[in-house]
């Protein structure tokens, strides 16, 4: 595996690698976007999302309530999870996000679950640069 340190100056740029690595995706893929809060990981998480079901308008929330939030993918099952407010890594056992072994799965706050790096086909890791202009998007494929 090698990583890709890219700078995104904006939206639109984080929207187009969120179109990049979508385009990775297979199913039974297993994409993780860490972070902390304000990073971008919802907004990377919302353009791969939009690009996989198709829609650019597609409404995609943030899974921090419900913790996933499923959607279709133009016939795979497609599970966006967030994992923030798990208290221990066995509760994603619960959250059934392997059950169907050809959805694709994008999880947020991955570290919550130490052991999902090792199933990870690509991994990203969103930071603030210094000066609090756009993000640093570090993937690891």
């Amino acid at each position: 595996m090698g990583t890709e340190r890219i700078f995104l100056a904006d939206e639109a740029a984080t929207a187009a690698l969120g179109a990049e690595l979508a385009a990775t995706l297979k199913p039974g893929a297993l994409a993780l976007l860490s972070g902390g809060l304000g990073a971008g990981k919802t907004a990377l998480a919302r353009a791969i999302v939009r690009t996989l079901v198709g829609d650019p308008g597609t409404d995609v929330p943030s899974p921090s309530f419900a913790l996933v939030q499923p959607y279709d993918a133009n016939g795979t099952p497609l599970l966006h999870a967030d994992l923030y407010r798990l208290h221990d890594p066995y509760e994603i056992d619960e959250l059934g996000l392997f059950d169907r072994p050809d959805a694709i799965v994008l999880v947020e706050w991955p570290e919550r679950a130490p052991d999902l790096a090792q199933l990870a086909t690509i991994a990203v890791t969103l930071t603030v640069p210094a000066d609090g202009i756009g993000r640093v998007a570090e993937v690891t494929r």
